[in-house]
């Protein structure tokens, strides 16, 4: 009875529809775009300071390097080959302190961001991980926001089209009901229980306090099941002043930028920590929990598609930038998909 009731609320809710599902009638729209470039890879030229544009699986060592150091956060590169020795040397060169963040240098999903607290969770992470991640503090400012800019190349401002709040999956103690009893109530924990099982093993049978907040994941992606507030009535001049000259710097033409900061008021004093920027490949979440309909993202999908088709034609056509060979990214997103299964599994593996 549980399984069907869950069947039935992915079926009236699009946003919990697979990928491919929610964008399948946008692809003729996709051949459209790659006709009138002669190129399946019509975006390719939309970022050229990124691989690829940035649509999927270039690093963040490559996003990081473009930016001025005070807007993201002391990074450690780590290859699985060093020693666990070598790596507590590194972090005590950095002078870092625990908690710290740890997630792979090509990432997806916020697949295998993890929050560490200890050398000992360090030393399993660094172990079982197999592949180049990256060592961070752990960025404590309260909001964590998504910024959707996008810029043509010939003019000199951009547009914010999106701008949201994404709060972490959490449960509130109502000193009556354990842990585990508030995961299985919880819309979007319930259905991911064994990894809410194993991450959270040693307080499942613990009442929370009433009224006290509990991390279910240290991720904010919808697919890591964080909650989105559309902030759209906030974006105005002050902001956009603050991403125009990044654009400019960057050569980021079209994007999403994930970052925290205290408040909105610090954000547009350019007081902020970049997480990350998503390129060609990212999508306007600002759709997602805010009553869009799916004909409504579909809408906001599909005029997102123009802007960065547009851009990616004028910066082919008039600087020079070259559209990807068909062969080319086909091989690149081979490798892509492949990297992402490999996230997919180690993230069930390596639960700490």
């Amino acid at each position: 009875m549980k399984t069907l009731k869950r069947f039935a609320e992915r079926l009236v809710n699009w946003e919990l529809w697979p990928f491919a599902l929610i964008y399948a009638p946008l692809g003729p729209l996709w051949l459209w775009y790659a006709a009138k470039a002669k190129a399946f890879w019509w975006f390719s030229p939309a970022n050229p300071t990124l691989t690829f544009a940035g649509f999927d699986g270039e690093g963040k060592k490559e996003m990081y390097d473009q930016l001025p150091s005070e807007f993201y956060p002391q990074t450690i590169y780590i290859q699985p080959s060093l020693s666990f020795e070598e790596v507590k040397k590194r972090v005590a060169e950095k002078e870092l302190m625990y908690p710290l963040c740890v997630k792979p240098e090509v990432g997806l999903k916020g697949l295998l961001f993890r929050k560490v607290d200890s050398e000992e969770k360090l030393k399993i992470y660094h172990e079982r991980i197999g592949l180049e991640y990256l060592i961070q503090p752990l960025v404590e400012a309260p909001m964590e926001v998504s910024v959707f800019y996008y810029r043509y190349p010939n003019q000199s401002n951009g547009v914010i089209s999106g701008f949201l709040q994404k709060e972490m999956m959490h449960v509130y103690g109502d000193g009556k009901q354990t842990l585990w009893d508030l995961i299985i109530q919880h819309p979007k924990a319930q259905y991911r229980l064994e990894e809410m099982r194993i991450k959270h093993e040693k307080m499942l049978n613990t009442v929370l306090p009433a009224g006290e907040k509990y991390i279910l994941t240290h991720a904010a992606n919808l697919n890591r099941g964080a909650r989105f507030t559309n902030l759209h009535k906030l974006v105005d001049e002050k902001l956009l002043s603050v991403f125009d000259p990044l654009s400019h710097r960057c050569q980021w033409y079209y994007g999403r930028y994930d970052l925290k900061c205290n408040s909105i008021e610090e954000l547009k004093e350019a007081k902020f920590i970049i997480l990350e920027f998503n390129g060609a490949g990212a999508e306007p979440n600002h759709v997602y929990n805010s009553e869009f309909s799916w004909l409504g993202a579909l809408k906001v999908f599909a005029h997102h598609w123009k802007v960065l088709y547009e851009i990616g034609r004028y910066n082919h056509r008039y600087n020079g930038v070259r559209y990807w060979g068909n062969s080319e990214g086909r091989r690149w997103m081979k490798a892509a998909a492949k990297h992402g299964e490999l996230l997919e599994r180690l993230d069930c593996e390596i639960l700490i």
